[in-house]
């Protein structure tokens, strides 16, 4: 890639690398530190991205490789949990408390899904990631990621009618 603007791709792409990350780890930490990591490697081997998919596809790819290889180094196989994701917003402070009841109660529920259901939600809601980006990511099809994403809301939707 020629005249590559390394700013511009970090302002671009940092929030979603972050996002993507905070999905992985569940840590707000290991993802500051792990997408700082991911746009060093980017922009050590930018001559390697092909263009054949989004830089933000690219860039969450090497995300995920290096969560893989610090779980590796952990010898953990396992994800975290979901407590250290924090959502700031600009409610008062009791519509905060009960935003975080809430996101904890959708949080419970989430992780009562399968693993690569759970990631796929995740993707969607913490990420912002649309269905094809999570697709490229999980190694599976626009339409699967859709798909399973609609499954999880309505598991999610029982689990809240039997309460």
């Amino acid at each position: 890639m020629d005249n590559v603007d390394i700013e511009k791709i970090y302002n671009e792409n940092f929030m979603i690398v972050y996002k993507f990350l905070i999905c992985l780890t569940h840590n707000k930490e290991i993802s500051e530190d792990l997408t700082q990591e991911t746009f060093y490697k980017a922009i050590m081997n930018v001559d390697k991205f092909k263009g054949n998919c989004k830089m933000s596809v690219w860039l969450c790819e090497i995300a995920k490789n290096l969560w893989l290889n610090e779980l590796k180094k952990q010898k953990k196989i396992t994800f975290t949990d979901v407590d250290t994701i924090e959502i700031y917003n600009q409610y008062t402070i009791d519509e905060e408390i009960e935003n975080k009841k809430n996101l904890e109660k959708l949080n419970k529920k989430i992780a009562k899904l399968d693993k690569d259901i759970q990631k796929v939600v995740y993707l969607k809601l913490y990420g912002d990631m649309t269905f094809k980006e999570i697709g490229n990511i999980l190694g599976k099809s626009e339409v699967w990621a859709r798909v399973n994403f609609y499954r999880a809301k309505q598991k999610i939707k029982e689990v809240e009618d039997d309460e």
